[in-house]
Order: structure tokens, then C-alpha cells, then sequence
């Protein structure tokens, strides 16, 4: 399995290591319920280096991102981002994105750890006969640390040598440099020095939040510096409770490459006024049956991916696609894909939990929303 640069820090620290998408990754480090807690109330930092990143440059750029992806690219400025979806000729989606513009021509794309490969295989495909175009993989030289939490920009503020981050707008970033105050001295031996990294107010937790873009070998140098500053590691254990909670779909869970964006609770990223895009005509052609929704649990049971769901009378309606017991909602909460007639909040339904039909809601998404 790969290991990010981070390892040694997790195994320090005594995280539990477990493999995820080809990777060795802390699932959780004092508990998943107290990382939670400390990323609601505080601030938690994640490893998120397996992620993937692949930049897009040339004279060809812009039109091969809007091409590939389902989000208006036209909208997108230096220094601006965007969630999209790559999807397949089907409509069925390939990986959810973040597409940053560094510059006119110049994207940096961030893919799901578990789609890197494939989806670096496929754009590599669709760029074909495209000789004003250039494809990047920077994923083995880039780590990302996600810091989230009401007091993260605070946190990250500490280290800034230059301005003020406070005021960078979701889904906008920044290039920045972190020195060595007050709490670390970055380079060991009595060396101190400064480091560049690019700054991206985004997140996946629900909360408001950075992440941090930076050189493979830098990762523990930021790392240790936000901990000793008081913030809380964060394992997949946490990321997972608070995606959920904040109703972030998950690749593989409720997103995959046969079910449309509509049926995925990601159609507010596909602009089909834009123009041609890959999966566009499929989009037209069709109308998805069913509709994610929120699924609230009546008792302390706890849902899991793959349960089926029913009606009152028994009619097997859908299943859940995540679940899981929410510490911040004191209560048992699912994603499910159900049929759109039993899909409007407040329905009663069931959730059969090891042949026991638990009672639940459907719910409004997200579960948990702090503004951001």
C-alpha cells in the first residue's frame, strides 16, 4: 500500500492505520466521536495527501475542461473554484471534482483517491488529438492537509507571513507562505524557514474550513506546526461522520457511474445551458426514477449503506447508499436513493436493520448545516 509523507507523523502519534483506495490511512487517532466533536467546536486537521491532482495547461485548456466536466467553466476566474462531475457518454458519473483556474488556461483538478487512476486514464483519453493541450499527473509531488473547524482560519492566521487569509471567500484560494511562528521551527537543527503553500477555502465536512496545498516533503512541517497550536488530528473515521452529516455525497456510495446526477444529489453542477459536454445528450434523453434524500432514524438504531428501505405497506421503495450514528444529532442518519413518490420530506418509512424494520423520516439534507 502507499503511504503519504505523513506516515511516520500518524504512526507517532498512534493513530489506527487501515488501508483505504491503495492507501495507509489513520482512521482515527483518540476517536472518532471526540475528533468529530473538536472539528464542530474547534478545529480538526486531516491528511487528505491520497487525493489526486492533475493539472491542465495550453492553448486548448479551457475548452477541455468545459468539455469534460459538467460545471460552467466560463464562470471561473483566477483564483476561483468549482465542485463538477466528470460523467461518462451514459450520464453515469466517473468521479465528483474540484476544478481550481490558476491562471487563464491553467486548471489544477483535485480527483477522489479510490478514481485517480481511472479517471487520469480518461482524461488522458478524451485530451487525444488535442495538440495544444497538456496533461499533468502532480499527485505523487503534492500533499493536502485539510484544517476545518469554526477557529481554522484563526489557526491558520498564526503561521501567514504575509496578509490575512480571514477574508478569502468559499470556494476561492490563495498562494500563501506559513513561517515558523510561534509554534514550530520549520527545517529541524535550528534552521528556520518559510514555506510555500496554496491556500483553498474548501472542505468536506460542513464546516468552514482550508485546505492546504503543498510539497510532498513539507506536509509534516505544516502538520506539527497546527497541532501544536491545539489542533485536533482527524482520522477517515471523523471526515466520514461529518461528510455525512453535512449530506457530502461519497464516490462509490452515492455516486457511481450508472446513476445520473439528479438521482445522485449533484445536478446543481451539471449547467446544461453551457453547451456540448460528455454525457449531455444522455442528461436530455432521460429522467431518473429515483432522488436522494435524507433518511432520519426514530430510535437509536443505526443505518448502514445498503439497506433496503420500505413504505408503510411493505413496498420496498429505495435503499440507503451511507449511514451512520450522528454524535452531533444524537441519532441513527442515512443517504438513500428512494423512488420519488416516497421522497418528499416528512414520509414515514422503514429501514431493515438485520431483518428488523426500524422505523425513520425522510428528512431535508443536508442533516447539519453551520452556514458555510
Amino acid at each position: 500500500m502507499k503511504q503519504t509523507s505523513l506516515y511516520k507523523t500518524h504512526q507517532a502519534a498512534g493513530a489506527t492505520l487501515v488501508p483505504f483506495a491503495g492507501w495507509e490511512m489513520p482512521v482515527s487517532y483518540a476517536g472518532t466521536v471526540s475528533e468529530v466533536a473538536a472539528t464542530r467546536t474547534a478545529a480538526g486537521i486531516f491528511d487528505v495527501s491520497h487525493m489526486g491532482e492533475v493539472t491542465v495547461t495550453g492553448d486548448s485548456a479551457f475548452d477541455f475542461v468545459q468539455s469534460v466536466t459538467t460545471n460552467d467553466v466560463s464562470k471561473l476566474i483566477p483564483g476561483k473554484a468549482q465542485y463538477s462531475l466528470l460523467l461518462n457518454e451514459q450520464g453515469g458519473i466517473i468521479d465528483d471534482i474540484i476544478v481550481y483556474c490558476r491562471a487563464t488556461n491553467d486548471y489544477l483538478i483535485v480527483l477522489n483517491a479510490g478514481c485517480k487512476d481511472k479517471d487520469w486514464d480518461w482524461l488522458q483519453a478524451q485530451a487525444l488529438g488535442r495538440p495544444h493541450l497538456m496533461l499533468a499527473d502532480i499527485s505523487d509531488q503534492t500533499a493536502l492537509i485539510a484544517v476545518q473547524g469554526p477557529l481554522a482560519v484563526e489557526k491558520l492566521n498564526l503561521f501567514v507571513t504575509l496578509g490575512d487569509l480571514s477574508d478569502t471567500q468559499r470556494f476561492h484560494f490563495a498562494e500563501a507562505i506559513l513561517n515558523h511562528e510561534p509554534y514550530v521551527e520549520f527545517g529541524g537543527s535550528g534552521e528556520y524557514r518559510t514555506v510555500n503553500v496554496t491556500v483553498s477555502r474548501t472542505g468536506y465536512t460542513g464546516e468552514d474550513g482550508v485546505e492546504i496545498f503543498c510539497h510532498w516533503n513539507d506536509a509534516p512541517l505544516i502538520w506539527d506546526a497546527f497541532v501544536k497550536a491545539g489542533v485536533t488530528p482527524a482520522g477517515l473515521g471523523a471526515r466520514d461522520v461529518l461528510r455525512l452529516e453535512a449530506a457530502y455525497p461519497l464516490y462509490g456510495h452515492e455516486l457511481d457511474d450508472t446513476n445520473f446526477p439528479a438521482a445522485s444529489g449533484t445536478g446543481w453542477a451539471v449547467k446544461m445551458k453551457k453547451g456540448e459536454f460528455i454525457g449531455r445528450d444522455a442528461l436530455q434523453a432521460g429522467t431518473p426514477a429515483e432522488q436522494l434524500v435524507g433518511i432520519r432514524m426514530e430510535g437509536r438504531a443505526i443505518p448502514r449503506e445498503h439497506y433496503a428501505v420500505t413504505d408503510a405497506a411493505g413496498r420496498r421503495v429505495g435503499e440507503t447508499t451511507s449511514g451512520t450514528w450522528s454524535p452531533t444529532l444524537k441519532a441513527g442518519i442515512a443517504m438513500a436513493r428512494l423512488h420519488s413518490e416516497a421522497a418528499a420530506p416528512g414520509t414515514d418509512v422503514f429501514v431493515d436493520i438485520r431483518g428488523r424494520q426500524a422505523p425513520a423520516k425522510v428528512v431535508k439534507l443536508p442533516f447539519y448545516r453551520n452556514g458555510v
